[in-house]
């Protein structure tokens, strides 16, 4: 069984959910609190024992490579005004050479299709999908958790967390065979169900481990829900030919491809923050 080493993070799509924020500046840059979006799914990724990441971007995306680089005009400047701290937080953002590379999505056709522009980075060999609009803050992240659970099982595995049984429309859930603690054998994936249709109330959230066979039905996929290649449809085919898991992750996950769940979010993480997270609380104390 060979080992999962890299992840791939579409960074493509214009954040049509969060406009006009994100007009100018691409949506895996707004920021919760003092970090963007981007640099949760990468930290969880590297801290999960990633060692390359692959981000497929897309048209105006260039000041998303720009955050992972170094700035040494900004970095020269907190240097000789001795402001240590801000200076390491800013080359905390900046990873060992080789580690990020990029590839270039050059049409909004989906996905499934996103994860295909990866092919020849990723070659033959399994990997992982973090979806750059779900954050975890809190350690270990999920992608930690499901390469363990890789580890135990091998094969294909989807992350999911249990949604409120009248909720399954919004999501897609798993179809399960069997369930041993915080693994479900399943079946197949089905799009946003009605409650009463719903095989399960486990909805999927934006973490895969995928064997590399997917490309081979990434290419044949045709177009599926909105004219877009959907990995979803390619996952159920490849469920027919290998194993595939759901791991049931532990922690919370905040959907930030939504202005409601972005703000959520900053709430979230400025409550559990160390600095000020006292003084936002009795801020909103007083607020409501």
């Amino acid at each position: 069984m060979k080992p999962v080493r890299k992840v791939v993070i579409p960074v493509a799509g214009h954040g049509t959910r969060v406009l006009p924020a994100t007009k100018s500046i691409p949506k895996e840059l707004l920021p919760v609190v003092d970090r963007p979006l981007i640099d949760y799914v990468v930290n969880e990724a590297f801290e999960a024992g990633i060692e390359h990441a692959v981000l497929v971007t897309g048209r105006g995306k260039g000041a998303i490579e720009d955050y992972f680089d170094h700035a040494f005009e900004l970095e020269a400047g907190l240097e000789a005004k001795k402001k240590t701290q801000i200076l390491d937080s800013v080359r905390a953002c900046v990873h060992t050479a080789g580690a990020i590379s990029y590839t270039r999505q050059q049409a909004p056709l989906g996905l499934g299709h996103a994860v295909w522009c990866a092919r020849d980075i990723v070659g033959d060999e399994p990997f992982a999908v973090s979806l750059p609009d779900e954050i975890v803050a809190r350690r270990p992240g999920y992608l930690k958790q499901m390469l363990n659970a890789y580890g135990e099982v091998g094969g294909n595995l989807v992350a999911v967390e249990e949604a409120p049984k009248e909720e399954t429309s919004k999501y897609g859930v798993v179809a399960p065979i069997a369930r041993k603690g915080a693994l479900i054998e399943m079946s197949g994936m089905v799009e946003k169900p009605a409650p009463e249709d719903a095989p399960s109330n486990f909805r999927i959230i934006g973490r895969y481990v995928l064997q590399p066979d997917i490309f081979d039905l990434l290419e044949q996929q045709e177009k599926g829900a909105g004219g877009e290649i959907q990995l979803t449809d390619a996952m159920n085919k490849l469920n027919a030919r290998q194993t595939f898991h759901a791991c049931i992750n532990e922690g919370e996950i905040h959907d930030c491809g939504s202005k409601l769940g972005w703000m959520k979010a900053n709430a979230a993480l400025a409550l559990e923050n160390p600095d000020f997270g006292d003084a936002f609380a009795e801020f909103l104390r007083v607020r409501l």
